[in-house]
């Protein structure tokens, strides 16, 4: 698939700073265009805001993003896009809020990155760094805005992806932050449930798995005895799983820590090691 065309995507971060500079009676501003990726240079009119040919803004557009803390817009055909979805796969609203880095997604208000002293880019490198090296062939479980598959890819051969919903991944077509993943050809996407996609992988093909679910109370199955042998049967000899579990200094995250580490080694790991700094655990195939 080819990448997607470039996306002009504002949220109420790049939306304040225009407000701000009109107010200071300024002519132009520099700001986002993609949230963060790249800076432009814009013209303030006292009706509106030009971003160069594509698209002028008026201020009330403006002020409506500025409202709107939890939502990113997109520029389309017919103007302002929320960046939203209601699935009818899990009955529940996703949609693409802003950071001071990359965005994160929120799944029936729940953050899916940490964003509390981190940032979606901070989480996703922790992860990954938890079972460096990342090489060989890598299984994302959990796709989201594809964060955790796009870096993978940097080092392995090749990154097998699966995302159960296909409301998230309508909003990460539009994230600018997640282009790569539906252009790069080291990047396999699977749309289903992975506690059922597990069982139909061949076995012993993976050397990294990266395994991200929604919090417990999303996605139970997800962190099942049942599941976590498919886990070890899919790894090569050697192979490690980094599991994430939620903040280990939280009540919540000690309870879910404590009954998955004794899930995975019954499960048949030969070695479960704490990994606090990106709150999970680095599981071990002997």
């Amino acid at each position: 698939m080819s990448p997607l065309p470039p996306l002009l995507v504002l949220s109420h971060l790049q939306a304040t700073q225009l407000l701000a500079a009109r107010d200071a009676l300024q002519r132009s501003a520099t700001v986002s265009p993609d949230l963060g990726l790249t800076q432009a240079e814009v013209t303030l009119y006292p009706d509106r805001v030009a971003f160069g040919e594509e698209r002028d803004f008026t201020w009330a557009e403006v002020e409506e993003i500025a409202a709107a803390p939890n939502t990113c817009f997109a520029v389309c055909a017919g103007g302002l896009h929320p960046i939203q979805a209601f699935s009818v796969v899990t009955q529940r609203f996703c949609s693409l809020m802003a950071t001071k880095a990359a965005p994160t997604l929120l799944i029936a208000g729940f953050p899916m990155h940490r964003i509390k002293d981190a940032d979606p880019c901070q989480d996703t490198l922790s992860k990954i760094r938890a079972i460096a090296p990342v090489v060989g062939r890598v299984l994302d479980t959990a796709t989201g805005l594809g964060y955790t598959a796009i870096e993978a890819s940097r080092t392995a051969a090749h990154v097998v992806t699966i995302e159960l919903d296909p409301a998230v991944l309508e909003v990460a077509r539009l994230n600018p932050w997640s282009q790569e993943l539906f252009g790069n050809a080291k990047i396999t996407q699977l749309v289903g449930d992975s506690a059922e996609l597990v069982e139909t992988l061949p076995g012993g093909t993976f050397s990294r798995i990266i395994h991200d679910p929604p919090t417990f109370s999303l996605a139970g199955q997800l962190y099942s005895g049942a599941f976590y042998r498919q886990l070890v049967r899919l790894l090569t000899q050697n192979g490690r799983v980094f599991h994430y579990l939620g903040d280990p200094s939280s009540a919540l995250g000690q309870r879910v820590t404590k009954g998955a580490l004794g899930r995975l080694r019954e499960a048949g790991f030969a070695r479960v090691r704490p990994s606090p700094q990106a709150f999970g655990v680095v599981a071990y195939k002997s």
